[in-house]
């Protein structure tokens, strides 16, 4: 049952946005950073861990997700170092994921070529 909470949840996601990038006007890089906005929001209301428990990766894959995690970093870091982990704590919590982006993306543009659209 964890797989499918997690397919539909995250698919659910995926199609809201999809309406919303047809719907709008609004260029992907906004759409993004709203999602990490609306995901770092809902994590500071308390609403989003309820939704991350049920649906589990369908939640926390999404941009929504990555909003989440930067405001847990945060919360955790201000807790810990006061007002500078507000500046700090995001970074911690995200450096894994971040850098793993960079060094498999790095290793896919050793191993394939790019090529220019024409």
């Amino acid at each position: 049952m964890d797989y499918l909470n997690a397919f539909w949840v995250g698919g659910l996601i995926c199609a809201l946005v999809q309406i919303l990038l047809d719907k709008t006007k609004l260029m992907p890089g906004r759409v993004m950073v709203l999602l990490v906005c609306t995901g770092t929001l809902l994590g500071a209301l308390g609403l989003y861990q309820p939704l991350l428990d049920y649906a589990g990766a369908g939640a926390g894959v999404p941009l929504l997700g990555f909003g989440n995690t930067l405001w847990i970093g945060m919360k955790e870091a201000i807790n810990e170092n006061g007002v500078l982990g507000l500046f700090t704590g995001g970074f911690t919590a995200c450096a894994a994921g971040i850098s793993a982006a960079l060094i498999f993306s790095y290793i896919a543009s050793l191993i394939f070529k790019p090529k220019m659209k024409e």
